[in-house]
């Protein structure tokens, strides 16, 4: 069953809000382990890291879904990411394999132009 973008764009809200969460519950733990809040106020600190997280992601997604306009953007970066053509696994395959022998090419080349210009510096500062 597939679906639509309006499913697609609350699913991305979902993830947005645990992401939020979660960056604003270790920046809490961070802050309390740094201060020592959390041995000093053990019995509440949890519950206020908690809450501060869940306040935290929940106002952040009310922002993000309160213009209009945002929420049409994102419908249309949706809509756009469909029609895109993505390569093939055979193309991934070849180009990774071109950008692996190119990196090589140049890393030698790299590598003989040091050796060649520590000797020649050698040379002149011995």
């Amino acid at each position: 069953m597939p679906k639509d973008d309006k499913t697609w764009l609350n699913i991305s809200y979902v993830v947005f809000i645990v992401l939020i969460a979660s960056v604003t519950w270790q920046f809490c733990t961070a802050v309390g382990t740094y201060t020592s809040w959390e041995e000093r106020y053990s019995e509440w600190f949890g519950i206020a890291k908690n809450s501060v997280s869940c306040i935290v992601g929940l106002a952040s997604f009310i922002w993000l879904r309160s213009s209009l306009e945002r929420r049409t953007y994102f419908l249309d970066s949706i809509s756009e990411l469909r029609r895109v053509k993505w390569p093939s696994l055979e193309d991934v395959k070849r180009m990774t394999i071109v950008v692996c022998v190119v990196v090589g090419i140049f890393a030698v080349i790299l590598a003989a132009f040091d050796y060649v210009w520590t000797k020649v510096l050698g040379l002149i500062l011995s």
